[in-house]
């Protein structure tokens, strides 16, 4: 009677990316990005320990997609420059080692790939918590602007 409804907890889920993805900054949503292909590349490697081919196959192939779709076509190469060109050749790289991976069922490929994804959304999450870090340090400008301006207001008023 109370047994748990896969589809309901499964449409939950759904509206609760759905909802973090209308939410998030651009660098969030390439942060959520690199955390979908590191999850996908997990389950791989769980696949391959338990010999499940089918299902290694579509988070492998589920991982390349995130890569290539999410992350790769997101460069703006004319406005990256260099490290755009050079992010396209690591992203080139991690597809071709999954795919590599999947058919000679090598999960130390794939951990090779998690660990490139790892460093690489470390350096976007660092970019988050600096923009982050700048916006608060103008909040607490813009208050002790605000704190002077009524101090020297009340100030005045005494005089």
């Amino acid at each position: 009677m109370f047994g748990l409804n896969q589809k309901g907890v499964n449409g939950y889920a759904k509206v609760g990316v759905e909802t973090g993805v209308l939410a998030a900054s651009p660098v969030k949503l390439i942060v959520m990005l690199y955390d979908g292909a590191i999850a996908a590349c997990h389950s791989a490697i769980a696949c391959m320990q338990r010999k499940d081919i089918e299902q290694k196959g579509a988070m492998l192939s589920k991982a390349i997609m995130i890569i290539e779709s999410g992350l790769r076509l997101s460069l703006d190469k004319k406005a990256g420059g260099e490290i755009a060109d050079s992010l396209d050749a690591l992203y080139v790289y991690m597809s071709s080692k999954l795919a590599s991976a999947n058919v000679r069922n090598q999960p130390e490929q794939v951990q090779e790939v998690i660990k490139l994804l790892l460093d690489l959304k470390g350096a976007w999450e660092a970019i988050d918590n600096n923009k982050a870090t700048a916006q608060v340090l103008n909040q607490v400008k813009n208050n002790q602007q605000t704190i002077d301006a009524t101090q020297t207001y009340a100030y005045q008023a005494k005089i």
